[in-house]
């Protein structure tokens, strides 16, 4: 009987020691190799295209003793200039949005309120620059705050597309420069990232367009100027020379 309990703990003291064998060499074994002959580079594509999309932003302020009065003004302003805009709006080629609408408070000196005044926006945007800025010019019950240039997402998404291209034949020539300049004959892709950013570049006709809108004609189409925009795509990433 003692032989066979002295049997049955040799076999478990064997099944324990292989069972720890396993579990300190499964991570020895696991462990891959430090990665060698690798390179980290990167590259960058850049298109200028000119703007396309063209924003102006209209605004009424008014001031009246009450709150009340004040908002009247200023929803009577807005909603002639909305009707006026939408009866000349086109999918793409104008659309209109109305923007901020803020009434507050006008204090004198012994804190107390004197009056109220309001701010309303009305945005004009998209692609045909002669029907924006005629419908601007034509509205007598908002002024002009603001014009701004951009891209649309068809010029943009084709802008970033041929940056996209140029960075990766940019970043594969380099890999490849690399590789050889190293004494080696081709290389593997490991990881990569691509990220992009688009810069506008402001003309100076455009900051003499902005200066001369105070002086336009009230009915005339407002002057614009469009620019250019920078679209820039970045590849970086690491390459396996072998």
């Amino acid at each position: 009987m003692k032989n066979a309990i002295r049997l049955v703990a040799a076999s478990a003291l064997l099944m324990s020691a292989g069972a720890v064998f396993s579990q300190q060499g499964a991570p020895v074994a696991a462990v891959a190799a430090e990665p060698r002959n690798v390179v980290q580079l990167s590259a960058a594509g850049m298109v200028q295209v000119e703007q396309d999309m063209l924003t102006i932003t209209l605004m009424a302020n008014k001031e009246a003793p009450t709150l009340a009065a004040a908002q009247t003004q200023l929803k009577q302003a807005l909603d002639e200039a909305l009707a006026q805009a939408k009866a000349g709006a086109q999918p793409g080629q104008m659309d209109v949005s109305t923007g901020t609408f803020s009434l507050y408070p006008r204090y004198g000196k012994d804190q107390k309120v004197l009056g109220w005044q309001g701010r309303a926006e009305l945005r004009l945007e998209g692609r045909d620059f002669g029907r924006i800025t005629g419908m601007a010019g034509k509205i007598q019950s908002m002024a002009v705050s603001d014009v701004s240039f951009g891209l649309s997402r068809e010029a943009r998404a084709k802008a970033e597309g041929e940056a996209q291209s140029q960075a990766i034949e940019q970043f594969k020539a380099r890999a490849a420069e690399l590789s050889k300049a190293f004494g080696f004959a081709s290389y593997g892709l490991r990881e990569v990232s691509v990220s992009g950013s688009g810069i506008s570049v402001v003309p100076q006709g455009m900051r003499m367009a902005r200066e001369k809108m105070a002086s336009f004609a009230s009915d005339a189409p407002v002057p614009v100027q469009p620019g250019r925009e920078q679209v820039s795509i970045s590849v970086s990433g690491t390459v396996q020379m072998r």
